[in-house]
């Protein structure tokens, strides 16, 4: 199939399909004309594609855990996959934590400026003549 009718059966546009398979995420063959052809089975490979860029990952990260599914049997290649994927999570577990941090500092000037409104609401008001 033309990268046309791969857009259309994932929900990916070309521009997409044609970034991942310059990331070496995904591989077609090329017409004498140069138009890309793909076979159907990379409308999994693209949805496999999707969940792990959805799950966080990067394009690097994801041509690291991509061969586990490429070459299945292989424990190696097994291994490498979840020690990839395991750092990702420990990536976002630090930033969860991050992000937590600089909520919990901006709920501390939050409340400050709370107390400085309520002192404001609370003086008399001067009118000046």
């Amino acid at each position: 199939m033309r990268i046309g009718e791969l857009s259309k059966r994932t929900g990916v546009s070309a521009r997409s399909l044609r970034y991942y398979e310059d990331q070496g995420l995904l591989t077609s063959s090329r017409s004498e004309a140069g138009q890309r052809h793909y076979s159907d089975a990379q409308v999994q490979r693209v949805s496999l594609i999707r969940q792990m860029f959805d799950a966080g990952m990067s394009s690097r990260v994801i041509a690291t855990v991509l061969p586990c599914v490429d070459i299945p049997d292989d424990l190696d290649v097994a291994e490498e996959t979840f020690a990839a994927m395991t750092r990702e999570r420990d990536r976002i577990d630090a930033d969860i934590a991050h992000l937590v941090d600089t909520r919990n500092a901006l709920d501390m000037l939050i409340k400050a400026n709370s107390r400085h409104r309520a002192a404001l609401s609370a003086e008399p008001v001067t009118r000046s003549a």
